[in-house]
């Protein structure tokens, strides 16, 4: 059985690729914030109806296995072959260049680390947790564990520095006068794409939805893990975001690719080095935790028979999903190949907010349908469903592909 915090799988590449695109659609450093807090807003309120989902249909599979309970098969067999084909797939492309980019930014330091040597790191990393997922369910949330607090640790620094910073008064950006200065006026449309760039490092707070029954008492610890996780994610990159701005203009961040390595060279010196360090490590823990997800999701399909049967098969010792984490790696290996960072994020932001929608709307027709079905937790979906599913549509107004 499985006893994991969804705080490793949400904190992973997302809080140092974000920052710039949500500064760069909000256009002033008081909106960007804003748009942080209302993250993590919605993100609450996914999760206590996730919470609700979770216990009243308490299988693993998360959005799918909901889907095809409450609207049937066809429903859940597009939700699974989005997930499988485009979601999990781009994320985990996302994440894996972070983590080769931050590893060869001291191996180049003047310059952008070559694309063909970033691919090939990324496939090598993806292969090591795809073998270790495939040997020890225990291994692989050992990973997350550790990992977790040393990403932890490492955004603790950011945040710590930060604080040093305003009390010695570096907060010239933070002043109310300076944080609403809008350098331009933006439109519905690039608010939308400001939350969808957010919301991309909130992914995975719905990651324990897809191992319900791994974990050990699911109506308990699963809401237990959520009203922990989500606020403390939340605390986490708010407070990061304002530390970045302690040290940095909007300017030099919209202007950096690396947004943490820009802050820990002008503050760290000679020890700046730890920054990318830092950034990898978070993203690896974030890889394993994203394989781990996608991998029960393919083996919850094809034990529905959406997918091919081998999916369905696990290690007779081992008791993990073999065949599901190769497709998986396989997917994710042939999204690497194309695609710019910041365009895969809008891409899959925007899919993650539709099927986030279509699931909440299931909870709505189960509640309507089975209002006697005992519910330990009671979300609050009539705000969910004005919170991610209203954004989805808007960036179709101001040209997702447009990001920079």
């Amino acid at each position: 059985m499985l006893s994991i915090s969804p705080t490793g799988n949400i904190i992973g590449s997302g809080i140092f690729i974000s920052p710039k695109g949500v500064l760069e659609h909000s256009g002033s450093v008081g909106l960007a914030l804003f748009i942080w807090v209302l993250g993590g807003g919605v993100t609450a309120l996914g999760s206590l109806c996730y919470a609700e989902l979770g216990v009243a249909i308490p299988k693993s599979g998360g959005d799918y296995a909901y889907v095809t309970e409450i609207f049937g098969g066809l429903a859940g067999f597009l939700l699974l072959w989005s997930a499988v084909l485009i979601m999990y797939p781009t994320s985990l492309a996302v994440i894996s260049m972070t983590f080769s980019n931050y590893i060869l930014q001291p191996v180049f330091p003047n310059c952008i680390p070559p694309a063909a040597a970033s691919r090939v790191l990324s496939m090598a990393c993806l292969m090591l947790l795809t073998w270790v997922n495939s040997s020890s369910v225990r291994w692989a949330t050992r990973i997350q564990d550790i990992f977790t607090g040393g990403k932890l640790l490492a955004l603790s620094l950011i945040i710590g520095m930060g604080f040093v910073q305003i009390f010695q008064g570096h907060f010239e950006e933070l002043r109310p006068s300076n944080a609403f200065d809008f350098w331009m006026t933006p439109s519905v449309g690039h608010l939308a794409l400001a939350f969808l760039q957010g919301s991309f490092a909130f992914s995975g707070w719905n990651f324990l939805n897809y191992v319900t029954e791994e974990l050990v008492d699911p109506r308990k610890n699963l809401p237990r893990a959520i009203f922990i996780s989500i606020p403390l994610v939340t605390f986490v990159y708010t407070f990061t975001n304002i530390a970045y701005f302690t040290a940095m203009s909007p300017q030099e961040l919209l202007a950096s690719n690396a947004v943490a390595v820009t802050f820990g060279e002008k503050l760290l010196g000679y020890f700046s080095w730890v920054m990318p360090v830092s950034v990898a490590l978070s993203t690896f823990g974030g890889i394993n935790g994203y394989l781990f997800t996608s991998s029960r999701l393919c083996f919850s399909g094809a034990r529905e028979g959406h997918l091919p049967s081998l999916l369905a098969m696990i290690h007779v010792r081992r008791c993990t999903p073999i065949p599901a984490l190769l497709v998986c790696y396989g997917a994710t290996a042939v999204i690497l190949l194309v695609g710019d960072t910041y365009t895969l994020i809008n891409y899959v932001s925007f899919i993650n907010y539709l099927c986030y929608g279509v699931t909440i709307l299931g909870l709505l027709v189960l509640r309507w349908r089975r209002p006697a079905l005992h519910r330990p937790i009671k979300g609050a979906p009539e705000e969910e469903e004005n919170g991610p599913c209203q954004p989805s549509p808007l960036p179709s107004v101001d040209k997702p592909l447009k990001t920079q």
